[in-house]
């Protein structure tokens, strides 16, 4: 069965399939849809959880494995198993296929990929694990849409506001969902009980952290490495949470590549970035970088991911948002 993360709440409530696969790019989203998975399973008894990342060269037999290990308290297990390439490779589609089989009602699997394009969904793993489960794809939120999205946040914390007000913060936030809904919680701090006028708004995003994370993105993206770190440890100490940070870094590497991947087939670079004020910064990046560079920063960004999600092994999430934001602007190139 296919859903969007819309339908999985009622999904949920019709019952718990032995496996999940939710696949996107928005990390928020893909977020609230494992939280509410793990909550459901909580509810029906899964108060085991075991979190394992298939990152290069992981050994699958571990994921056989732990389906029979088994704790002596816990009489169902939850295996979320992470996959940050979205390619399991011919080993892991196997493993994925016969951990299919060994699934029951006291083991569940929570798998969480990137999002999935038309020849990974219709891969023989990809259907096999449909077979017993449930696939959600997260859709991303296009500039379009961010007003009616906020909207819809804003009512399920129980405000409301002008329609120039939610365009105000639409229009802050870019098109990052994480940041939305960061300022949306500290409005409903600061508003509750009153409607939010364009004032009110105005105020709050202006009062936002100092350092906030597109003025990192735009220095970044200039090479000015002294004024990001500084931009960076600001972010740090005014207690920007690290996901926004570094979601804000790796959609503007994965744009960058997008970018060069179209001037490369001729089309100008004036429709490509529409706001011209960022058409100097962008040019600045494509010519400091190389596609193999921003592969290589995109790899960076994962292992960053890894560390925010409680990694075994790896270094805290600031040192490496410090490491890749100077890989970024061309310092120390990876």
């Amino acid at each position: 069965m296919r859903v969007n993360s819309q339908q999985l709440s009622q999904n949920l409530k019709k019952g718990l399939s032995p496996i999940f696969i939710i696949t996107g790019d928005e990390p928020l989203i893909i977020q609230e849809c494992c939280d509410l998975v793990r909550s459901a399973a909580k509810k029906h008894g899964f108060t085991e959880r075991e979190l394992i990342h298939a990152e290069h060269n992981f050994d699958w037999s571990t994921l056989i494995a732990s389906a029979g290990n088994m704790s002596l308290f816990a009489e169902k297990k939850l295996i979320e198993l992470r996959i940050p390439g979205g390619k399991p490779g011919d080993k892991g589609s196997r493993a994925l296929q016969e951990f299919a089989s060994l699934v029951n009602e006291d083991l569940l699997l929570l798998l969480v990929l990137p999002k999935l394009d038309r020849s990974q969904l219709n891969s023989k793993w990809v259907k096999v694990l449909e077979q017993s489960g449930v696939l959600v794809q997260v859709w991303p939120v296009t500039i379009q849409e961010m007003p009616r999205w906020i909207n819809q946040r804003l009512t399920s914390v129980g405000l409301s506001a002008e329609p120039e007000a939610v365009q105000i913060l639409a229009e802050r936030v870019e098109g990052n969902l994480l940041a939305a809904s960061q300022e949306i919680e500290k409005l409903k701090l600061s508003c509750s009980g009153q409607e939010i006028t364009r004032e009110m708004m105005e105020h709050s995003v202006t009062s936002s952290a100092r350092y906030n994370v597109f003025d990192l993105i735009d220095t970044t993206l200039s090479g000015d490495s002294a004024k990001a770190v500084k931009t960076l440890e600001g972010l740090r100490v005014e207690g920007v949470e690290a996901p926004i940070v570094l979601w804000a870094i790796a959609r503007e590497i994965r744009t960058l590549l997008e970018v060069m991947e179209k001037l490369e087939q001729g089309q100008p670079l004036s429709r490509l970035v529409r706001l011209q004020k960022r058409q100097p910064l962008v040019q600045k990046a494509l010519h400091r970088l190389n596609k193999k560079q921003l592969e290589g920063l995109l790899i960076l960004a994962r292992s960053i991911d890894i560390s925010i999600k409680g990694g075994r092994g790896q270094q805290s999430p600031w040192t490496g948002l410090l490491e890749l934001t100077l890989n970024f602007c061309g310092q120390r190139i990876v």
